[in-house]
């Protein structure tokens, strides 16, 4: 993975999944979005720069470390989903200090309007935070992204939902974007965006013909290996280990507690998943409960039965190898699955590299008829 030097970031195109290293002096100098984009700023997930009474552009920023807001990246497809400011109870949806959430609100209504007006509407460039040996102010960029996504309503798309906490409710936006099919921001681009007429030929293709049409080119990257290494399994920051060892804790003698756990856990994943049961604690037929996914129109499904297993295994972690799910448990799953059905694994653990191999094949055999199912429909 190449790393811009901190040095050489005012000079430096915008490469999606490139690295650009922070400072160390260890302040909010260190930032390096704001030397990235001049007059982003250095602090917050929501940072505008505004020339002329509007937005020249937008940055957002996650940690991906906030379990309770998971803005997430689908690379397979582009999709983007990104959280709002409104993260505390006591504060209106839209009255927030950096403005986002209301931000939000207005790009999305230009986006639906009749006729739309998306040559008022910014571009966003999305960084993750990823800390390197040199600054844990390091970030990766995404890529560049616009409000909405192909297949999703106008009323998908922007959605205020309810949270609590201490027992107070509040609501916060959670946001769908598309990340377009450019590689490169260039720096020539870049330089403008802060004048009152950018400089609108430099801009990436993509963007400009989604400006001018509507029309989405996301940037979708299906993975090439449909199993993935046991360090790809394994939690990529502290919040989220420190979830997985709560559950181990919480279930490590309570197995058949896991397995009424690990079924509400993948029925919250997807709404199309309906779980039917959860089998007794012995004698369970091989499997730990079942289900049917829901595929096809709404008004006319299609469904796809599935057995799921639970292993409640000691995680890998401190140095310590843990006990790892192997081929054993993965070929009693399977040999439980008859014909137009699937299986589904939940556990504490990882899969070693021979069990992923074995189930990335009817993981994928799965695929291949949900899409069968979905070209009849």
């Amino acid at each position: 993975m190449q790393i811009v030097p901190f040095a050489d970031l005012g000079s430096s195109d915008l490469i999606v999944d490139r690295i650009y290293e922070g400072g160390r002096k260890n302040h909010a100098g260190d930032d390096p979005i704001s030397k990235l984009l001049a007059g982003a700023g250095n602090q917050g997930g929501f940072r505008k720069r505004r020339v002329a009474g509007r937005e020249s552009f937008v940055v957002l920023y996650t940690s991906g470390a906030e379990t309770d807001w998971p803005d997430s990246l689908d690379a397979a497809t582009g999709q983007f989903t990104y959280y709002g400011d409104n993260r505390r109870p006591g504060s209106e949806l839209h009255d927030t200090a950096k403005g986002g959430n209301r931000l939000l609100q207005q790009v999305f209504t230009c986006l639906h309007q009749t006729p739309a007006s998306r040559d008022l509407i910014p571009p966003f460039f999305v960084f993750r935070s990823s800390p390197t040996p040199g600054s844990a102010r390091s970030v990766q960029f995404l890529g560049l992204a616009v409000p909405g996504f192909p297949g999703v309503s106008a009323t998908d798309d922007l959605v205020a939902v309810w949270k609590s906490t201490g027992g107070q409710r509040f609501q916060n936006y959670r946001a769908i974007f598309t990340v377009l099919k450019c590689s490169t921001a260039s720096r020539q681009w870049l330089d403008t965006l802060s004048n009152v007429r950018p400089d609108v030929a430099a801009a990436p293709k993509e963007w400009r013909d989604w400006v001018q049409t509507g029309k989405y080119a996301p940037l979708a990257a299906p993975p090439i290996r449909v199993s993935r290494s046991v360090e790809e399994q394994l939690p990529n920051t502290q919040g989220k280990w420190a979830l997985l060892n709560r559950v181990w804790e919480r279930y490590a003698q309570d197995p058949h507690g896991f397995e009424r756990f690990a079924a509400r856990v993948f029925q919250l994943m997807d709404a199309r998943v309906i779980i039917d049961g959860v089998t007794r604690a012995a004698v369970d037929g091989g499997r730990d409960a079942f289900g049917r996914y829901r595929l096809g129109l709404g008004a006319d499904p299609v469904f796809a039965e599935f057995a799921l297993e639970a292993k409640c295994y000691k995680p890998p972690a401190n140095g310590q190898p843990g006990t790892t799910v192997g081929v054993k448990e993965v070929a009693r799953l399977i040999s439980r699955i008859r014909q137009r059905q699937f299986g589904v694994l939940v556990t504490t653990s990882v899969m070693d590299g021979r069990s992923m191999r074995k189930f990335g094949r009817m993981v994928t055999r799965f695929f291949c008829f949900a899409r069968a199912i979905s070209r009849k429909c």
